[in-house]
């Protein structure tokens, strides 16, 4: 068994948790839960960023402490984690003892080598961003982009980390590794960005400018810049955990991938003598008609209010279905409602309650074994074959996207099946051969039902545990296993029924 060490980028909590915020737990959680499928050991880890002068002076405006203020936030997206169904191992707060004696210590390791020197800055600072900026980063017509917010010239001693030195070595070791990075034109994206000559990383605040943060080991006075201090909890949260790290993938949104996680993070590592993980998994933006979501533009969705609606595998069916790992793309709630409707309600939800009602009506609520096997289930059978041996290549390059469709084929195919057989016209015959096919075709629409639940179940793991238990059935341990076509439903008892998607109801008029 070997380890899977995953992790969600921390989230700041300068605010409540949004779409983005569900999308990437839900993406990490299916990443998670396949690997654990596929017999790895996952350590699966998600937090938050605590620190930074945003919080301070969000704390202020509601006249409480920074940790008091932190303590609530946390709580809210912590508190989102068991409504979408994910299965993380940990949760790290950067306030955390842990991760502040990592920190320090990196620190302290990086001034003795000589890697950090003190320094007068003299430049421009972004608040909102909290990063001294360059006059590259100006518009065209010399004004700052809006992410940056209000930006004010300052004059101040500094500690500066050494991140120049090491940019040869980046761009060579992106060059050897070039999947580090997926998808993989993210991955150009940044060399792109290492074409133009790196600054030395400015890693300290004053404490007189800002009180909340990590203190520097080797200097009291300054407390540690936001980011040096965040993208360490990766190694913080499994430092004391022998085999961890490093990590297999960290899953971050694209505007963070350039330059904190695909510049900073991997000269940090390799400075302070720690092996590199295996690669970034930089997903996209929601995006609604085109627009990306704001609570400024009012166009922000609260992924739980659909969550409280229709159920978290819902939701999460339809993050992971509409989405292609690394582009962005629209979430509305009409796009929502067609996909719940058509392929959950209509084709999932509908080959369930048939395989249940049938198998009531017809063999007395056992499921039977099949006797035959004609054109019908042969078709059937090999196009599962061809179904489970894409899935399971999709899966591990992160196309799940793509992976539902082939699943949602199949489930379509398995209601043709039922089409074509007709059990309900069999039933009603005395024939032998009939009354053989129409136990055949009882035990063919559940074993390609449990097929189907086998296929989905990272996605929409409580919808896979309904379905087993209304069919009577516990899957064993090793889930490949699980994916070869048989007979393990044979004399199963199940239910009568199964409401797993119902139809929303119409606003009033």
């Amino acid at each position: 068994m070997k380890t899977f060490y995953i992790t969600t980028a921390i989230d700041y909590v300068n605010g409540s948790p949004h779409l983005g915020h569900a999308y990437e737990k839900v993406l990490t959680d299916v990443i998670a839960r396949f690997r654990r499928q596929m017999g790895d050991k996952v350590w699966f880890l998600t937090g938050v960023d605590e620190h930074g002068q945003k919080v301070q002076q969000s704390a202020k405006k509601r006249g409480i402490p920074p940790q008091e203020f932190t303590d609530e936030v946390s709580a809210e997206f912590r508190a989102l984690l068991p409504k979408l169904n994910i299965s993380n191992d940990d949760f790290i707060r950067t306030t955390e003892g842990r991760h502040k004696t990592v920190v320090r210590a990196v620190l302290q390791q990086l001034f003795d080598k000589g890697e950090i020197y003190k320094a007068e800055y003299k430049g421009f600072y972004s608040t909102r961003q909290e990063q001294f900026l360059q006059d590259k980063d100006r518009l065209p017509d010399g004004s700052w982009p809006e992410i940056f917010g209000e930006v004010t010239e300052i004059v101040e001693s500094n500690y500066f980390f050494k991140l120049r030195q090491y940019q040869e070595w980046l761009v060579e070791f992106l060059t050897k590794n070039e999947n580090f990075v997926f998808p993989q034109f993210r991955q150009k994206q940044v060399l792109e960005f290492l074409k133009e000559p790196l600054n030395d990383l400015c890693i300290s605040r004053p404490r007189e400018r800002l009180e909340w943060g990590i203190t520097l080991p080797f200097d009291e006075g300054y407390v540690t810049y936001v980011w040096f201090d965040a993208l360490l909890n990766y190694y913080s949260a499994v430092a004391d955990q022998p085999g961890l790290w490093p990590a297999a993938y960290h899953v971050i949104g694209k505007d963070i991938l350039v330059p904190p996680h695909a510049v900073y993070w991997p000269i940090m590592l390799h400075a302070a003598g720690l092996e590199l993980p295996r690669g970034i998994i930089a997903h996209g933006w929601w995006l609604q008609r085109g627009a990306k979501m704001s609570k400024s533009t009012g166009n922000a969705l609260n992924p739980l209010d659909l969550v409280a609606e229709f159920g978290a595998d819902a939701f999460r069916y339809f993050l992971i279905r509409e989405m292609n790992v690394g582009q962005d793309s629209d979430f509305t709630r009409e796009q929502f409602l067609v996909r719940y409707n058509s392929e959950l309600a209509n084709n999932f939800g509908n080959l369930v309650n048939r395989t249940l009602n049938m198998t009531n009506r017809f063999a007395g609520a056992t499921v039977p074994a099949a006797e035959l096997a004609e054109d019908a289930e042969k078709e059937l059978h090999a196009l599962w074959e061809k179904t489970r041996d894409e899935v399971i290549l999709l899966c591990e390059g992160f196309q799940f996207h793509t992976a539902l469709e082939k699943t949602f084929f199949f489930i379509t195919a398995t209601n043709a099946y039922i089409e074509k057989r007709a059990p309900w016209k069999l039933g009603k015959s005395a024939e032998a051969h009939d009354q053989a096919l129409l136990r055949t075709s009882l035990a063919t629409m559940a074993e390609a039902l449990r097929l189907g639940v086998a296929a989905i179940q990272h996605v929409m793991p409580s919808t896979a545990d309904k379905i087993n238990a209304v069919l009577g059935y516990a899957p064993g341990a090793i889930w490949r296993d699980e994916l070869t076509w048989g007979a393990k439903l044979t004399g199963a008892k199940v239910a009568e029924a199964l409401v797993l998607f119902p139809r929303p109801e119409k606003p009033k008029a």
